[in-house]
């Protein structure tokens, strides 16, 4: 059994390679402090992503959205006064309508999730990180602001000072989660953000030491590759929170229970201090264009950690 940490892009894309590549159905422990509320609804950015991308449904050109959507609903909700920076086409807002009558009836995010990924045919189990609230913060120069507003209204330009989780300290994991990382053979930590996307599954409780107590092999794909993130703002986080933006530097973040960490050929020259962390290391090409690619890396990851 394999289990994936992930977050929004990067992480479906490696996701998509997986999924092609293994014979069998996959778990994905999927970010949920990028979740926010937009117009009542409750949306959950890295979930959908991931989701639409198994489905086949994601706008690959965007890197957010359903491929072809239309935004007559926004374009209402602009004329009649309200923000309509946070991009939602009208089938986006078909599933979050859904997913906000499900939560409000009783169901839980884990099930809520569950339901979507089946109907759309997204091929894999997607899991909530917690059916519990946790949201990203982000603390700047300008004060503090909600994750989205930073990452999507601001577009990620301000200074970062530090990030906080807020609600973690309470939050569990689901049973389902737990349950994956005890049953899994190995665990692959994607390419994402790893402040943004995979620190929070790694604050809730327990999570890290399930990971250092598993039998299986951890594996982590660096989302830096020659100093610059391929997708989002993990580069210029690093370098405002005094970190070199490096594949070594995502190996510290997970030293304590990473056992392999894959890194592009342009960061081979890392591979000397990765390996003095105790953290063997794969030299391949990570970049993820074309459909080839993904599975390519993927194929490469199932065979670092033994699975093919």
């Amino acid at each position: 059994m394999l289990t994936a940490l992930a977050g929004g892009v990067g992480g479906s894309k490696l996701l998509l390679g997986l999924k092609y590549e293994m014979n069998g159905v996959g778990t994905a422990v999927v970010n949920t402090a990028d979740d926010e509320e937009f117009f009542g609804l409750h949306v959950s950015p890295d979930i959908d992503t991931v989701i639409y991308t198994l489905s086949g449904l994601a706008d690959e050109s965007k890197g957010w959205g359903i491929r072809g959507d239309t935004f007559h609903t926004l374009e209402m909700l602009g004329r009649l006064g309200c923000e309509t920076w946070f991009k939602l086409g009208d089938r986006d807002l078909a599933i979050h309508i859904y997913r906000t009558m499900r939560l409000r009836a009783g169901a839980s995010l884990t099930e809520v999730t569950a339901e979507i990924a089946e109907r759309l045919g997204a091929g894999w189990k997607i899991l909530p990180m917690t059916d519990d609230r946790v949201r990203t913060w982000i603390e700047t120069l300008e004060g503090p602001m909600p994750f989205q507003t930073y990452f999507v209204k601001r577009g990620a330009a301000d200074r970062v000072v530090s990030i906080e989780y807020r609600g973690v300290e309470r939050a569990r994991p689901s049973r389902e989660v737990v349950q994956a990382l005890k049953e899994s053979d190995a665990v692959i930590i994607c390419p994402s953000n790893p402040f943004l996307s995979i620190e929070p599954i790694l604050r809730l409780e327990g999570v890290r030491t399930l990971l250092r107590q598993m039998d299986g092999v951890v594996l982590a794909v660096s989302p830096i590759v020659g100093g610059r993130a391929l997708k989002g703002p993990a580069a210029k986080i690093m370098a405002d929170l005094g970190m070199e933006p490096s594949p070594a530097s995502v190996a510290e973040l997970y030293r304590d229970f990473l056992d392999i960490m894959v890194l592009d050929r342009v960061d081979a020259h890392y591979v000397d201090e990765i390996s003095s962390m105790g953290i063997k290391t794969v030299i391949t090409d990570t970049i993820m264009n074309s459909l080839d690619e993904k599975r390519a890396l993927a194929r490469r990851c199932l065979e670092a950690v033994g699975i093919i």
